[in-house]
């Protein structure tokens, strides 16, 4: 898909100077489904470039991923304008970790936001080696650590509880025997991985909550390999849609599977390439002079595994269909897929249960699963479990407990 010619090619003019010969517009992998995304691509005019992000809010798509015009939504449209017209993309440039610059912005006839940015020439973090992504990740600390919490009535607030809320795709195969004997699924998966992934489910509130009351700075929110390039030793983070209010912790705790999850990574490196950038981004807030405890920044990147709590569900739910990559362009191996995936579920619920011991050392309370878990149950059997009901208030914590049978 190519933008309105006629539009774009004026505004080329505009941004990039006087050129002959044609424009080229090179359209750059993204995700389609994103109702607040026109489209991306690379413009290229004579021996000058730039990348053209389209901005909308009347893009058909499905409910999960519409745009919204609420300014504090996890999709709200305009963010991204925001982000780069305050100058709040560059807050962490000083650390080492910067955005494209702005060349232009253009509020179109339609309604749509063009925004015309720099192309940064350097290498994709898809392609890094393992050492660049835990200097990425040294400079991430050192950029959350100083900077801290940033206020703009257009940041999101609370994007992960609304963010996972809209992914319900596939929950109800969670107890689905049947679902769990799929092929991909049987073959790929631990033996215990269904209880793991139940848990987390389970206990997904609990990590909501205890997310939501870390010490609190300005997150990307979407950092992972296909949103950063390397410009020199320096990184570059991409598309700034959700930008907003996070825990400390929260971006690496993002990053790092998201590594392995579209087969950046080998799911093989991920425990010793998670502790290696886990120690850098430490190290980097250290530096920083951010004063915090440092436990509550590891139970923000263990805890953040409740952000992929969906992705179980659909797995199940698509473990017989075609394997399409990031953007749908091309088809990826699904033994591979599912092989990779079922060591990254196993690995993050590890740090589920690192997270469910950490946090009441830190005052939190239990977690609803408790310290025993009934695990799964079998087809027609039920098991007494203990459902809690969290409510926050103010900073401290009231805990119901009622027990019920599950069937």
């Amino acid at each position: 898909m190519l933008p309105d010619t006629d539009v774009a090619y004026a505004e080329v003019t505009d941004v990039l100077g006087p050129f002959s010969g044609p424009a080229r517009f090179e359209p750059l992998t993204h995700n389609p489904r994103n109702g607040v995304t026109r489209g991306v691509w690379r413009v290229r005019a004579g021996d000058r470039s730039a990348v053209l992000k389209i901005l909308t809010r009347t893009k058909e798509t499905d409910e999960r991923w519409a745009a919204s015009d609420d300014p504090r939504h996890w999709n709200h449209w305009r963010r991204e304008a925001h982000v780069y017209e305050s100058g709040l993309a560059q807050v962490w440039q000083p650390y080492g970790v910067r955005a494209p610059r702005l060349l232009a912005r253009v509020d179109r006839a339609d309604g749509d936001v063009a925004l015309w940015l720099e192309d940064v020439p350097g290498e994709s973090a898809t392609r890094w080696a393992l050492d660049r992504h835990v200097e990425h990740a040294r400079r991430l600390g050192a950029a959350q650590g100083a900077v801290g919490a940033v206020g703009r009535p257009w940041l999101s607030r609370r994007f992960l509880r609304d963010y996972i809320g809209t992914n319900v795709l596939g929950q109800e195969l969670l107890d689905d025997d049947e679902a769990w004997r799929q092929p991909l699924v049987r073959d790929h998966f631990a033996p215990g991985l269904r209880r793991d992934m139940v848990r987390l489910h389970h206990d997904r509130e609990w990590f909501l909550q205890i997310m939501e009351a870390l010490p609190r700075t300005f997150c990307h929110l979407d950092m992972w390999p296909a949103n950063v390039r390397s410009d020199g030793p320096d990184s570059v983070a991409l598309d700034w849609a959700f930008a907003g209010d996070g825990a400390l912790g929260e971006d690496l705790g993002n990053h790092l599977p998201d590594s392995v999850f579209d087969l950046f990574l080998p799911a093989a490196d991920l425990p010793a390439y998670a502790a290696k950038a886990y120690d850098a981004y430490v190290e980097g807030l250290r530096h920083s002079g951010r004063q915090v405890d440092e436990r509550f920044v590891r139970l923000a990147v263990c805890a953040s595994a409740v952000k992929y709590d969906w992705i179980t569900a659909l797995m199940l739910a698509r473990a017989g269909q075609e394997q399409l990559d990031y953007g749908g362009a091309r088809t990826v191996s699904a033994e591979l897929r599912y092989r990779e995936r079922g060591l990254v579920l196993a690995f993050l619920a590890d740090w589920a249960s690192e997270a469910r011991t950490l946090a009441p050392l830190l005052g939190f309370p239990e977690p609803p699963s408790g310290r025993g878990w009934p695990g799964v149950l079998g087809a027609g059997g039920y098991a007494l479990v203990q459902v809690w009901t969290v409510m926050p208030l103010a900073s401290m914590w009231r805990m119901r407990r009622t027990p019920v049978f599950l069937v």
